[in-house]
């Protein structure tokens, strides 16, 4: 196991590099050892608070309020975190182990030895924030969809040894998202380089003259890397702006529309109620038929309905979120729900059969169809005036 663990020099500091597995029982054992036996000042983990609290009580997740997600506007980030843990824990399934167990040896063995426990990893929600805001459009729909896809090969196939060579070399973030990684360099850079880059930091700067790092083993060749190095913090830990073009979009459309309905009732009354009516029914008609899809409640279907016209002139607000707050208050997710999250998230029929799942495929399929009513009636609406 010597080969997985890295002595090296960097000023007056002995840092200590311990490579592991994220689902690997030997990685956990490789932890007790090493820090037994190298006794450190400090002990840096690959985590942030979130996911420290989240190890410190694993019973958290039960207490997840779905409705408060979607008010918070965090249903994408709430859904990029549930794949990546189910990833994680369908690995660990095959293994015969818990996820994390590496990481939660790290904290026990830190306060076994009195050594300060230094959480060294980037916030996850920056992470996750930083690689959406860098994505194209298109690009975000492939990142969505390589998460799902890439959860569906060889399920049930066990892990063998070259398996587990491989977990130690690759990032659980970077591995949920299969071959994109290659198709998308800004994933590589934002999910691995920048967090090797944040994490060489917090090491080189923990306290102490002898400082032991637990990480993936895919970080590892980085973080020697830039230890040498100055690493612009700021830089990687600043959520980028939405992107200016697209804000300006999203409030020129309902000026253009509200324009287009205004002239209508300029040219004459029966004019402008066709407009009205065509915005109504375009917008509203397709984030209502997006929930249909998907199997929304009645009342979920009709609160799309009514929601999307009106939220289009209010970019704050969004249609799928009226529409997923009436889905979580009529069929409430259980704590069976969520326990199947892991095996649910991968089917296409568990995203029907799971309530917490449905609920924010609710939210997804009314913000769609009424981003796509929006383009549709305003071409209408255009339709009827040039006509006239």
């Amino acid at each position: 196991m010597s080969e997985n663990v890295t002595k090296l020099q960097y000023q007056d500091k002995e840092i200590i590099l311990v490579a592991t597995a994220h689902v690997s029982e030997t990685s956990v054992a490789l932890v007790k050892e090493t820090i037994d036996s190298e006794r450190p000042n400090s002990v840096c983990v690959e985590l942030d608070e979130g996911r420290y609290k989240t190890i410190e009580d694993p019973e958290a997740w039960k207490r997840t309020d779905v409705a408060q997600i979607i008010r918070d506007k965090k249903v994408w980030l709430m859904l990029t975190q549930l794949i990546l843990s189910a990833y994680q824990k369908r690995m660990a399934k095959k293994l015969g182990t818990k996820v994390g167990g590496e990481m939660l040896q790290g904290i026990n063995s830190a306060k076994e030895v009195n050594a300060e426990l230094v959480l060294a990893d980037r916030n996850i929600q920056t992470t996750f924030l930083r690689l959406w805001r860098l994505l194209t459009l298109r690009e975000k729909l492939k990142f969505i969809t390589g998460f799902i896809l890439g959860g569906e090969e060889d399920d049930d196939q066990p892990l063998t040894e070259e398996d587990f060579q491989t977990l130690l070399k690759q990032d659980t973030l970077e591995a949920t998202l299969g071959e994109l990684k290659h198709e998308f360099p800004i994933i590589g850079e934002v999910l691995i380089n920048e967090r090797d880059q944040y994490l060489a930091n917090k090491i080189k700067t923990a306290p102490g003259p002898k400082v032991l790092a637990v990480l993936g083993g895919a970080h590892v060749p980085g973080v020697i890397k830039e230890l040498s190095k100055e690493q612009d913090m700021q830089k990687i830990t600043t959520v980028p702006a939405k992107k200016s073009r697209l804000k300006l979009v999203t409030y020129i459309i309902p000026v253009l529309i509200l324009g287009l309905i205004a002239y209508g009732f300029l040219q004459s009354v029966d004019m402008g109620l066709r407009a009205l009516t065509s915005w109504w029914l375009w917008n509203g008609g397709l984030a209502a038929l997006f929930t249909l899809i998907v199997l929304g409640h009645p009342l979920s279907i009709l609160a799309a309905f009514l929601a999307a016209p009106l939220t289009t002139f209010a970019p704050g607000l969004a249609a799928g979120w009226f529409a997923g707050l009436a889905e979580a208050w009529i069929k409430k997710p259980t704590v069976e729900d969520m326990q199947n999250i892991p095996d649910d998230i991968f089917r296409l029929k568990g995203w029907y059969q799971n309530r917490f799942l449905k609920v924010l495929l609710v939210v997804i399929a009314a913000n769609l169809g009424s981003t796509i009513g929006t383009f549709a009636a305003g071409a209408d609406i255009m339709r009827l005036i040039l006509g006239s």
